[in-house]
């Protein structure tokens, strides 16, 4: 190779280990939500099913951020600039939203909290949904970037991991231009079991790749009026489920206590016969789905098991295989 050599570190963006740590901070800086729920400029998902009250959470979250408050049971060492992006309420009803909340907090939150009232119709699947985005937080100096919901900043099949980690990347180019930590709302899988966590969150398994954190919020039980939280980190220390009860009078969620976990129950074998008494309940047929689905809840099995169970059931002719259905035989 003809030319000079350059000399160390001058190529761009290259630094030896000398200079690397001569620039790191004597001490780690402080997570943005203690413990571990946020680190700087990381990446929190927060899931749940539709309805479930994910949405009023992060809306608690995003003004104690911005005040510089605990809430939740979680600790806010300093305020924050914070950008809200929210796609599904009216703007309107959204204020409403958080002026309800902040009769609790006062001013505390109203310079730092900022609301991207344009934030419909843009996608970060696009490079200029992208570019809205990142102006953005420049406008907000924003240090956490909200997207709520994460299905309305896209246009792509949540099951295809080319695209989907195609997302990740933006969302880690929207991080990384802004300098921001991203809390991203989500939905999660139908039928997901108590220990998934991260795995749980609907689409590829890319998001379950680029998160730093995972807060998923269930409710318990129909008639208690709580959320549970479960935790998945990937730096910080594991935390034990939690409750959370809502004041319906200043819509804030505070801590209930520590869940309890349910006693592990042993899981018993699946054969042809529950296969065939679960195509009994589902009236004489079923598409495969449906029969796998109801055989996992029917018998507290996983999928695997399900699909084994089916399998062999055909085998020895307890149910068969019709077209698009499985059916007793005649």
């Amino acid at each position: 190779m003809s030319g000079a050599a350059h000399p160390p570190g001058a190529a761009v963006g290259v630094q030896s280990l000398a200079q690397l740590l001569a620039q790191q901070p004597p001490t780690p800086p402080p997570g943005l939500l203690e413990p571990g729920l946020l680190p700087a400029q990381g990446i929190l998902f927060v899931g749940g099913e539709p309805k479930v009250g994910k949405s009023l959470l992060v809306a608690n979250l995003a003004l104690a951020l911005a005040a510089g408050v605990d809430a939740a049971g979680f600790g806010v060492p300093a305020p924050r600039r914070v950008l809200v992006c929210q796609f599904e309420l009216p703007l309107a009803q959204l204020v409403s939203r958080l002026a309800a909340m902040r009769r609790r907090l006062g001013p505390a939150a109203d310079q730092n909290l900022c609301v991207d009232t344009q934030a419909a119709g843009h996608l970060l699947s696009a490079p200029e949904g992208l570019g809205h985005f990142l102006a953005a937080a420049e406008a907000a100096a924003a240090e956490i970037v909200v997207l709520d919901p994460l299905y309305s900043t896209h246009d792509q099949d949540e099951n295809d991991t080319r695209a989907m980690a195609a997302l990740c990347q933006s969302l880690l180019h929207l991080r990384d231009a802004a300098g921001a930590a991203l809390i991203v709302v989500h939905h999660v899988r139908k039928s997901i079991g108590r220990e998934e966590i991260g795995s749980a969150f609907r689409g590829s398994s890319a998001l379950h790749a680029v998160g730093d954190s995972y807060l998923l919020v269930t409710r318990p039980a129909p008639p208690v009026p709580t959320l549970e939280l479960r935790f998945q980190f990937r730096y910080a220390a594991p935390q034990p489920p939690r409750l959370l009860a809502l004041d319906p009078d200043t819509l804030w969620f505070a801590p209930a206590g520590h869940a309890t976990p349910p006693a592990a129950t042993p899981r018993r074998k699946v054969d042809a016969a529950d296969v065939r008494q679960a195509v009994e309940e589902l009236g004489g047929q079923a598409r495969y789905t449906a029969l796998r689905q109801h055989l996992m809840r029917r018998a507290g099995c996983s999928k695997r098991t399900a699909q084994l169970a089916i399998t062999a059931a055909c085998e020895h002719g307890v149910v068969v295989p019709d077209t698009h259905h499985y059916r007793l035989p005649a």
